[in-house]
């Protein structure tokens, strides 16, 4: 949370994930994790990576990769779901480069 983010970890325990989800994409971040807790599936599967963009805590955008883990209990149901996070900025900023300059040499 400290490396990527700027937040402590007294800042960010007991806290929502709001704190660094960009305010356009909670809502549907809020319904898919509902989904997935109600349901028990998601449409991610095991290992799948997942990209999004997210906020440091001086509300500077950045892009981060991520893949989840469900924790269920013995019959099967979710109790909660861990990430593992690494922040992809500059791959992606210097992809968006590249794809914008062979753009621009093909005109």
């Amino acid at each position: 949370a400290e490396r990527i983010f700027g937040f402590s970890a007294a800042e960010t325990i007991g806290k929502s994930l709001d704190i660094i989800i960009p305010e356009g994409l909670r809502k549907r971040h809020w319904v898919g994790f509902e989904q997935t807790m109600q349901s028990g599936s998601s449409r991610y599967g095991a290992g799948d990576v997942l990209a999004v963009p997210a906020l440091r805590k001086d509300g500077t955008r950045i892009s981060v990769e991520f893949t989840i883990l469900p924790f269920r209990d013995r019959s099967g149901r979710i109790l909660g779901v861990a990430a593992t996070l690494r922040d992809v900025t500059r791959r992606f900023e210097e992809m968006k480069a590249l794809r914008n300059a062979a753009t621009g040499a093909k005109r």
